[in-house]
């Protein structure tokens, strides 16, 4: 009998092996990134890492984390780790019980407000929200406060924190700063700034000249200036409002170890050298800012609280919408 059973064991661990190998290789990876971004991401690592294969599903970060909800509602979630555009959303996972921490050795290459305090996600990137003008405007605006000065009325788009997630960071991030706060967005509706949609109409209208100045992402505004459009960026005096398209590990991943590899991969040098070649400002204090963007110690940014808000995000939309209509 002892002999049966030992050989059933046997049997039993050569038939598990093939089946563990399985599952350490593969990668289920959720992200709202960009098709292009998302792909590039993925063949980086799988050159560091091609014994991982990496399954990604892609969709907008509103319709990807309904998928996601629904799957974990139903108890049939296959996501082993997220990257996606904003740490608001990553905070609301985080406090549902959602996701797990890991402290990744890259961190010490990182600012403190870039990641979760016990890694729970971590920022990948800089997405600054800063002011883009024609370049026939008649003015140079350099801070947010200019923006509501008179001579700007009526000629100034921005994305609406009611359709953007940037603009509700954005939003979330000037209301808390006591030099502007509340009253700044109703000085900007007082003069007649439009406040609709998202980044992509603020570069369409600002680059048509149909508004000679918005508020836009950096990215945007500078890749198309390098590509020949009629505009500027410039990064607020006061400083910028931040997305930072962070990573997190599923709470019940089941290739953890190739998850935390992941995580890794992306906030490393190398993963952050293909942020710089995409057009984004790295997060990692080791790779230079791409071309066409200041030194990082020019680029001045406010302080961001993710869980206050997530606490206060339908108050801060109901707010704008009695200033703005909606």
């Amino acid at each position: 009998m002892l002999k049966r059973n030992l050989l059933i064991a046997a049997i039993t661990a050569g038939l598990s092996l093939p089946l563990l190998a399985q599952a350490d290789d593969k990668l289920v990876l959720y992200t709202s990134q960009p098709n292009t971004d998302a792909q590039a991401t993925v063949d980086a690592f799988n050159a560091a890492y091609p014994e991982i294969e990496v399954e990604w599903v892609r969709d907008g970060t509103t319709k990807l984390m309904a998928r996601l909800r629904a799957e974990l509602q139903s108890g049939a979630s296959r996501a082993d780790l997220l990257l996606i555009a904003d740490s608001v959303t990553m905070e609301s996972l985080k406090q549902d019980g959602y996701l797990q921490p890991y402290l990744s050795g890259q961190r010490e290459h990182y600012d403190v407000s870039l990641y979760e305090p016990q890694g729970y996600y971590y920022g990948t990137k800089l997405i600054t929200t800063g002011i883009v003008r024609h370049q026939r405007a008649a003015e140079a605006p350099q801070s947010w406060a200019d923006l509501a000065g008179t001579e700007y009325k009526g000629q100034v788009a921005m994305p609406s924190p009611l359709y953007s997630g940037a603009a509700l960071i954005h939003l979330a991030t000037l209301t808390s700063n006591p030099d502007l706060g509340w009253d700044y967005y109703q000085s900007l509706a007082d003069n007649e700034t439009q406040a609709q949609g998202g980044n992509g109409g603020v570069l369409k209208a600002v680059a048509s000249g149909n508004k000679p100045y918005g508020v836009i992402v950096d990215f945007l505004a500078i890749r198309e200036a390098a590509k020949g459009s009629p505009i500027e960026f410039a990064f607020p005096t006061e400083g910028g409002s931040m997305v930072t398209e962070p990573v997190a590990i599923m709470k019940d991943a089941k290739n953890l170890d190739a998850a935390q590899k992941f995580v890794d991969f992306v906030l490393s040098e190398k993963g952050q050298q293909l942020v710089r070649s995409q057009g984004y400002l790295p997060a990692s204090d080791q790779v230079e800012p791409p071309e066409g963007f200041p030194a990082r110690s020019e680029i001045k940014l406010m302080p961001f609280d993710a869980a206050d808000a997530l606490e206060n995000a339908e108050a801060n939309k109901a707010r704008f919408s009695e200033i703005f209509g909606g």
